[in-house]
């Protein structure tokens, strides 16, 4: 079970080797004049301490304490909620002494600018609207939430009071790491105070998660509990390679399998927010792409299954513009190898929305280099966003009109015209009828929807029975749900 992370000792196992295996592990960093990588030689190696680098480190990392206060008027509550307050007191989410209702979440955060910026992961503040943060000398402040970034769940705070003295953490190299390399992670788990574990990276690029858009993140057996989230993962020079998100654990504590979300991914969220945006722009390709089977692989003359295959091409988009055709196979984006989709869609995004890159392509048996446009994806008419209100299948839906932007962000293919469901509240209408986000709305009583206003005239009526027909990822779904 994958656990995302929302609020434990220190190992560190060094194994003497002989000399052959040591001149073994050395890296050609160390031909350079590098630091290199090698494992200890003497007892003296063995008895090596993470210290310093912790001393680097640990003052960049912050706890946050984040809380949606809802105030309501106490005469409102019922006997029981009254008898709960005053002989339970309902410390976590409960009413307060002047009525107001509290829900409460713990993680972690870095400093990354001596400005009083902070990178934490989104669902740490996910719905909250107040938050503190407290440095690692116990000093606390009030921060402002700057940005959300739900498609990398990561979340940009900033002091309120920017005090003098701040230590912010230098970004690392998060494509330097090796598997087997040394790696701490910090932060605050279960609420303790803040700690250090360390461990190794365990895998490099891994991908179905599940915990945000984009899949690519760095494993590591380092010990991750709730409360980590949004803490560092840092190398061995006490830079930041990772921010801790998520775990894969069967009791809610850490089994060894720990994922962060690389420093290349965080830095992209950190420029925009220094950029004063309020959203992360990301390029758009215009075109569909799929994995590579080991059929196709053997089909294209390929050892093994690798790349990402170009399925279809929106008109005028950057990917038709720049020359690619279906059935290209992408092996590269400026060089660097994608694998899978999630590892395309990790390199493409950081490449931010100006200039151009370069793909490397299998064109048939050809293999060659095309360049590509960045460009954010065009917004061709206005989202006129519609929340339903009345009573119908849609009631609790938030709803807009389809386009290169809408499509994009939500990562489905829509068609030119149409309305896509943005979002659905939880435990309503629209919800218990199973509408989910990123659904088409094709036809409702037999009506085409083109736009939220088609949507919108039809739901103003009362009718008894509702025909809704949806388009969810490529399946038409009819339906018939009761007025």
């Amino acid at each position: 079970m994958l656990t995302r992370l929302a609020l434990p000792a220190l190992v560190a196992a060094l194994l003497a080797a002989g000399p052959a295996t040591a001149q073994m592990a050395r890296t050609e960093s160390a031909k350079e004049g590098g630091p290199g990588k090698a494992v200890p030689l003497s007892k003296a190696d063995v008895q090596l301490s993470f210290a310093p680098v912790v001393k680097r480190a640990a003052p960049s990392v912050v706890n946050v304490y984040a809380s949606h206060v809802d105030k309501r008027s106490s005469a409102r509550s019922s006997a029981m909620e009254e008898f709960m307050r005053r002989f339970f007191g309902e410390p976590e989410g409960g009413r307060g002494p002047r009525g107001e209702r509290a829900q409460k979440s713990l993680g972690s955060g870095v400093l990354v600018d001596a400005d009083g910026l902070v990178i934490t992961n989104n669902h740490v503040i996910d719905n909250m609207n107040e938050v503190r943060i407290a440095l690692a000398d116990r000093r606390e402040f009030e921060a402002t939430i700057v940005m959300r970034d739900t498609r990398t769940d990561l979340a940009v705070l900033k002091l309120k009071d920017v005090p003098k003295g701040l230590v912010p953490m230098p970004f690392g190299d998060a494509d330097a790491l090796e598997v087997g390399d040394f790696v701490m992670a910090i932060g605050n788990p279960f609420g303790v105070g803040q700690t250090v574990t360390q461990g190794i990276v365990s895998a490099l690029a891994r991908t179905q998660v599940g915990s945000a858009d984009y899949q690519y993140f760095i494993q590591t057996d380092a010990a991750i509990n709730p409360g980590n989230s949004g803490g560092a993962l840092v190398d061995l020079r006490g830079q930041l390679v990772g921010i801790n998100t998520a775990i894969y654990s069967q009791s809610g504590g850490s089994h060894g399998i720990g994922f962060a979300i690389p420093v290349g991914m965080v830095k992209a969220v950190v420029d925009a927010a220094r950029d004063g945006a309020s959203i992360v722009r990301r390029p758009w390709l215009g075109a569909r792409i799929q994995s590579v089977t080991p059929d196709i692989a053997d089909s294209m003359g390929l050892d093994h299954p690798t790349g990402v295959l170009v399925a279809s091409l929106q008109a005028k988009s950057p990917a038709d513009e720049a020359g690619l055709k279906r059935g290209d196979l992408i092996l590269t984006v400026d060089g660097q190898e994608v694998a899978d989709p999630e590892a395309f869609g990790y390199r493409f995004a950081l490449k931010g929305v100006q200039g151009q890159t370069r793909f490397g392509i299998l064109r048939g048996t050809n293999r060659q280099t095309v360049t590509v446009k960045l460009a954010p994806a065009p917004e061709t008419r206005p989202r006129d966003a519609l929340k339903v209100k009345t009573r119908s299948p849609f009631l609790g839906a938030t709803l807009v009109n389809t386009s290169p932007a809408v499509a994009e962000e939500m990562q489905v293919d829509f068609p030119a015209d149409g309305v896509a469901v943005m979002a659905v509240d939880e435990n309503s209408v629209a919800a218990r009828v199973g509408l989910q986000k990123g659904d088409l709305i094709v036809a409702v009583n037999g009506v085409p929807m083109a736009a939220t206003k088609d949507l919108d005239r039809v739901t103003r009526n009362s009718l008894n029975a509702w025909e809704v027909t949806i388009n969810r990822n490529g399946e038409v779904i009819t339906s018939v749900f009761g007025g």
